[in-house]
């Protein structure tokens, strides 16, 4: 790569950030030295590219006409880029991939197994943890994030929708009984996820027969917890009713002795899904390859949705 089209990708970088730490994490180099290198690039074009403050930067009007350039520029480096790739012969190279803990062990991880015996030349490295990392200061090629996204300046791809649903116990409806209301629903205990400073204690619910527009209720939480499986065991054990994403169950929901509340309302899944975030503006091969090979697992739709049948009639 040329000294000039380095110098473009970098300042591109520093666009799509929003920030030259940010940028200069994404490349694992020093913010001087990053500062240095859009400096050189002003300097070898001739014009200034950014305005720059303390602690944030504006686009001149040449540096508005260039980054649109270096966009396509990127583009067709990528393509051409991504032909080579075509015809070598397998993936190679280390990968290093984050998720929550119940996401990886349960899914991420057969995937893992399958692809390291097809492809003996990738080393992966999996961090779980419910707690999200940043992955440009960590150095992570792919992350899977579930719910709604926060990092816009990350690159994402949907790999699956969400799929809420209400779920309590057989004897928790029998000493309890079935509520046909959200109002007499959130009146019953419930089992709330929650984990530093995110806390999964809200539902967004329409009525029928019109659903014009949700309503947001609290749960009634008796019992707050950090993990999805030990979550499901105390739905399970009658501690109360909890709303999950059909992914966390990993068995048909009548051998786990579970049902569905509040049939026949529309849960809320806007901006929600399972995604797998990268940083760069086109995944490696490798980083490709293995996102390939999860959507491929779980299948469209995935198959956690045969768990509970007719589920697409359930919830409207």
């Amino acid at each position: 790569m040329s000294t000039l089209t380095k110098g473009l990708g970098l300042f591109l970088d520093v666009v799509q950030q929003g920030s030259f730490s940010k940028a200069a994490a994404l490349h694992d180099m020093d913010n001087s030295l990053l500062s240095k290198q859009i400096k050189k690039l002003e300097a070898d074009l001739g014009v200034q590219l950014l305005n720059r403050s303390t602690r944030t930067f504006a686009l001149t009007s040449a540096g508005k006409d260039i980054v649109e350039q270096t966009k396509v520029l990127m583009e067709t480096l990528t393509q051409i880029q991504n032909i080579a790739d075509a015809h070598q012969s397998e993936p190679r190279g280390n990968i290093r991939i984050t998720s929550s803990i119940n996401f990886g062990q349960q899914y991420l991880q057969p995937v893992i197994s399958q692809f390291m015996k097809q492809y003996p030349n990738v080393n992966i490295a999996l961090l779980l943890d419910d707690k999200r990392v940043d992955i440009i200061s960590e150095h992570f090629d792919v992350a899977f994030r579930l719910g709604k996204l926060t990092e816009s300046n990350l690159i994402a791809r949907k790999i699956a929708k969400t799929h809420f649903a209400i779920i309590a116990s057989e004897d928790f409806i029998a000493q309890h009984g079935k509520p046909t209301t959200p109002e007499e629903l959130v009146r019953l205990p419930a089992v709330v996820y929650s984990n530093g400073n995110v806390r999964l204690d809200q539902m967004s619910i329409s009525s029928p027969p019109d659903f014009d527009g949700y309503k947001t209720y609290k749960m009634q939480s008796n019992f707050c917890v950090s993990d999805m499986r030990t979550l499901i065991k105390a739905v399970t054990d009658g501690l109360g009713y909890a709303m999950i994403d059909l992914f966390n169950l990993d068995k048909p929901l009548s051998e786990a002795k579970l049902a569905l509340l509040l049939t026949g309302y529309g849960l809320s899944t806007v901006d929600t899904g399972i995604y797998a975030i990268y940083p760069h503006r086109k995944p490696t091969k490798l980083v490709s390859e293995f996102i390939n090979a999860v959507q491929n697992y779980i299948g469209t739709p995935p198959f956690w949705v045969d768990y509970v049948p007719d589920y697409k009639n359930s919830y409207k």
